[in-house]
């Protein structure tokens, strides 16, 4: 009988702001505090939003101790206005006094001196407003500002251990790397095992499949996790003390059986082995795009560095456009629509001759949500990928759901498509 596994160490985490919980503004640094904690071997249970009141923040950290979190990470409400309570609403969770620390008010001063003088606005009002910031809870550890509001861990008797950070993303992520060396992190992630995770990724499997196979193999001691982002398909093992051997034996089983739709059997996105392969190649793409009006050529510079690969792109919305920018000829157009194989075809191949590119993508499609016809419904999009060595790629697709999501799709299967082209992808040019 195998032992039980054991169990990760639960974290929670608390976005406070009422312009998040009334959508004003959307969240972003959720997703990147849980994948960091899980990346350290915790097992993120809740996020919770929590608005500006101070009543509601203390429920949300009285919750997530109650759920049996070792650790709690807030962000937001450090700021200098009077709806920032996040230091005083965890001063009182952790039953302790605020203090003015004295060391970090002159810290901000001296940040903001430079500022207050050009702007005019030094005086009592500011001074206020730093000595709020530099107001912390006794005992804390006190994290440098990453803008004017110092970070802090406190240490609550019985637990949890609470990390307050900013609520600008900027400041966040800069501020992250100090929490996770203070000293109260470093002591609780002594016990904390980061998992060996395991990675697959796949392109057009949906999830159904993977839970058939799933049902066929052993999976004791290995916790798989499956996530749909960018129509590719993120299949994560990770195994138990002890289990490694089964989750090599199970990863390579799921690779084998779904491989012909296999991207990477090491968690590579379609943008990194794609941009590896251009520079490899020595290689330089170029885009020719209607209904997708230039994302894909967003997302190829996307990643630093792209200019090495990218030679460029043109938005071609209207047939006078193909015809012009891109030498898609008119008398194509007329006999075969702006939405046809052959339009993408010429895209690509007026791309890639119009930059001196290796490789043109073509895109054009009906992205809605009027213009459909029954032969060329909503949603419906032809590719084409061209290499100067004389690959060809095409693919006609009717994608589903509204605008954005035929535009993302149409974005997402380009990519895809380009791996087959540039031969990301062995064996399946």
């Amino acid at each position: 009988m195998s032992e039980p596994r054991p169990a990760r160490p639960r974290a929670g985490i608390v976005l406070t702001g009422s312009e998040l919980v009334t959508g004003a503004v959307a969240d972003a640094n959720g997703p990147f505090l849980a994948r960091e904690l899980d990346g350290l071997g915790f097992e993120v249970v809740h996020t919770v939003v929590a608005g500006d009141r101070p009543d509601d923040l203390a429920r949300a950290l009285e919750f997530l101790a109650a759920a049996g979190c070792a650790l709690v990470v807030t962000s937001g409400g450090l700021g200098p206005t009077a709806d920032d309570l996040t230091a005083a609403v965890v001063a009182g969770f952790a039953g302790v006094d605020l203090v003015l620390d004295e060391a970090m008010r002159a810290h901000i001063e001296q940040r903001i001196a430079g500022w207050a003088q050009r702007s005019g606005f030094a005086g009592p009002a500011l001074d206020a407003a730093t000595r709020k910031q530099a107001t912390v809870p006794v005992g804390a550890t006190v994290l440098p500002p990453t803008g004017t509001a110092p970070g802090l861990v406190v240490d609550r008797p019985g637990g949890p251990l609470v990390v307050v950070l900013p609520g600008p993303p900027r400041e966040l992520r800069g501020m992250w790397p100090s929490a996770v060396a203070a000293a109260p992190v470093q002591a609780l992630l002594a016990g904390v095992s980061a998992p060996k995770a395991l990675h697959l990724r796949f392109f057009g499997t949906p999830e159904s499949e993977i839970a058939k196979t799933l049902a066929q193999l052993d999976t004791s001691g290995v916790e798989v996790i499956t996530c749909l982002r960018r129509s590719e398909l993120e299949v994560d093992l990770r195994p138990a003390p002890g289990a490694e051997d089964a989750a090599q034996a199970l990863h390579a089983a799921i690779a084998a059986a779904h491989g012909r739709r296999l991207i990477s059997d090491d968690g590579a996105t379609s943008d990194e082995l794609l941009a590896r392969t251009l520079l490899d190649r020595g290689w330089t793409v170029a885009t020719g795009e209607s209904c997708t009006g230039g994302m894909l050529a967003s997302r190829l510079v996307d990643r630093a560095g792209s200019s090495a690969y990218v030679a460029g792109g043109v938005v071609a919305y209207s047939n006078e456009a193909k015809t012009a920018l891109l030498g898609v000829p008119a008398d194509m157009i007329e006999a075969h629509g702006a939405v046809s194989p052959e339009v993408a075809r010429a895209l690509a191949d007026g791309a890639r001759e119009r930059f001196g590119a290796d490789v043109g993508v073509g895109i054009t499609g009906v992205a809605g949500p009027g213009g459909g016809t029954e032969a060329k419904p909503v949603g419906f999009v032809c590719f084409c990928v061209t290499t100067a060595d004389g690959q060809v790629v095409a693919r006609e697709a009717t994608l589903p759901g509204e605008r954005q999501d035929i535009r993302e799709r149409s974005t997402d299967t380009a990519m895809h498509l380009l791996l087959r082209a540039t031969g990301a992808l062995p064996g399946r040019r």
